[in-house]
């Protein structure tokens, strides 16, 4: 059922924009979150999912910033999104139908010995025997698997699948999260939902809502809250759940002024081989672990599709409970492009993590250094949303009339789109420039223009000499003056030549 469920979710692109509205963005802009929603532990920020540019990739993108000891309450989307750990570190846990609960936590001695009491205790209650029973399963903590985040992470996540996090580090945790509204996962509309469990947050990408909850109060209508719990009849819930009705209306989110990240009282416990009570670890140590655990995963699996595995999918390899959601692509020796003058870049797709297969989703996290310009090139198969963490850079889009669309200077926290087919150049500043790039495809393709794998390369010397009228030793220089292949040092040879004749 698990495995159906699974391959169910093989997702495509719905083409709608190409079927309901014509291509009319004339200009792109780098763009700040448009949406502030300030929570008890910590800050949403949301860009305008209205915004022509993002309506065009058929996404929406929020930035969390969770801060120590703070839990994002537990939630659910409408599409399959895209998560990347900007800074700090926690855990997550994403709860899939149907799959066990296989952390487990012993009962610890102080309940054994209170339970041995009660079972001495006679109970005067009809059925006293099976309520100490009940409570006595109940100190036994069981939950679905906890997995631990870091810097450099990228986790997939499937539409509907409910997940909550928590910061246990000592400084902020930030993720920026991209989702997918153009997925076959989404049978909706174009409109970013966010479902939760509890509390009573407002609308990450409409901040307005509020509004409307104060309205409801005043008509008198059922629940105060803003989670998919405040809707239902009190009275009905408790039966649902069998509780009491004092629960059921905490679950509801009454008179909840905290937003959507809490601040946990005390310090948040659950079962976890990396909790500090399985073994004493400190932060540094437990972090190796998890960095060497991760290499010797990739490493793995690296050998089986070297063996003839090919990275296919048998149907049966994964399934929902088992799944890995997560990879970390801030690593330096994780690169997959490296050039000591340049910097480096890292991608991540459906031959490194095989869920992304189903959610038709990658990513590639990238480090320019000092003046290093990325060479000019285009996606041929994807849109990007491309996320400036730290540095400023230029960054030029260019049309297919030759128009710049895009010319600005990048700073850290914007958000930028690079339109399919469009070509693209980018110079760090002297600062620097780091950036995580969101693709809307699993697997997406890059042509480049300069470099040792551009298409000029590719191309006769005398097709180069008739279309852009140079001599045939221009036309050798055009083609091996640059012997890089994706990072270019600022050194030489002198772009200028090179810009011209692209047209930049």
């Amino acid at each position: 059922c698990l495995l159906l469920l699974f391959n169910g979710c093989l997702a495509s692109r719905q083409h709608i924009f190409g079927q309901n509205k014509e291509w009319q963005l004339n200009q792109l802009e780098a763009r700040e979150p448009d949406n502030h929603i300030q929570s008890e532990a910590g800050v949403t920020e949301s860009w305008n999912p209205s915004d022509p540019q993002f309506q065009l990739a058929g996404v929406a993108v929020v930035r969390r910033t969770i801060e120590p000891n703070g839990l994002h309450l537990p939630s659910y989307v409408n599409a399959p999104q895209l998560i990347y750990i900007v800074r700090g570190r926690g855990v997550l846990g994403a709860v899939f139908p149907g799959c066990a609960e296989t952390f487990e936590d012993s009962q610890p001695q102080q309940f054994q010995q209170q339970q041995q009491q009660q079972q001495f205790r006679p109970s005067r209650q009809e059925g006293g025997q099976g309520q100490q029973q009940f409570q006595g399963e109940d100190q036994q903590d069981r939950h679905q698997k906890i997995r631990h985040i870091r810097e450099g992470d990228i986790i997939a996540l499937p539409a509907g699948v409910a997940y909550w996090s928590y910061n246990n580090g000592e400084q902020p945790l930030v993720a920026v999260s991209l989702l997918d509204l153009n997925n076959d996962q989404n049978q909706l509309d174009q409109v970013p939902r966010r479902f939760y469990l509890a509390g009573n947050p407002q609308d990450e990408f409409n901040p307005q809502q509020q509004g409307r909850q104060q309205q409801q109060q005043q008509q008198g209508q059922q629940g105060n809250g803003n989670n998919i719990f405040s809707g239902f009849d009190t009275q009905l819930l408790a039966q649902a759940l069998n509780v009491n009705p004092e629960t059921a209306r905490n679950l509801q989110g009454q008179d909840d002024n905290r937003n959507e990240i809490v601040r946990v009282q005390g310090q948040l416990d659950f079962v976890s081989p990396f909790s500090r009570s399985a073994g004493g670890r400190g932060d540094q140590e437990r972090q190796q672990e998890e960095q060497q655990s991760q290499r010797e995963r990739e490493e793995k699996q690296r050998e089986q599709e070297q063996q003839g595995g090919g990275g296919q999918d048998n149907g049966v390899e994964e399934t929902f409970c088992s799944a890995r959601l997560s990879q970390n692509i801030g690593d330096p020796s994780r690169a997959d492009f490296y050039n000591p003058q340049g910097g480096r870049i890292s991608v991540v797709n459906r031959n490194h993590l095989p869920i992304l297969r189903y959610l038709r989703l990658s990513a590639e996290k990238g480090v320019l250094y000092n003046n290093a310009i990325y060479t000019p090139h285009w996606h041929t198969n994807a849109n990007a949303l491309v996320y400036a963490i730290r540095g400023n850079a230029r960054v030029q889009v260019v049309n297919e009339n030759g128009d710049p669309i895009l010319d600005d200077e990048v700073r850290e926290g914007q958000l930028f789109l690079i339109p399919q087919n469009h070509a693209v150049i980018t110079q760090a500043s002297n600062e620097g420039f780091e950036y995580i790039s969101f693709r809307t495809d699993e697997n997406g393709f890059t042509n480049t223009l300069a470099g040792r794998t551009s298409v000029l390369r590719a191309l006769p010397d005398e097709v180069l000499q008739n279309a852009f009228r140079i001599s045939r030793q221009e036309a050798r220089n055009l083609k091996y003056n640059r012997q890089e292949s994706r990072l270019l040092s600022a050194t030489s040879p002198p772009r200028g030549r090179l810009m011209s004749i692209l047209g930049y």
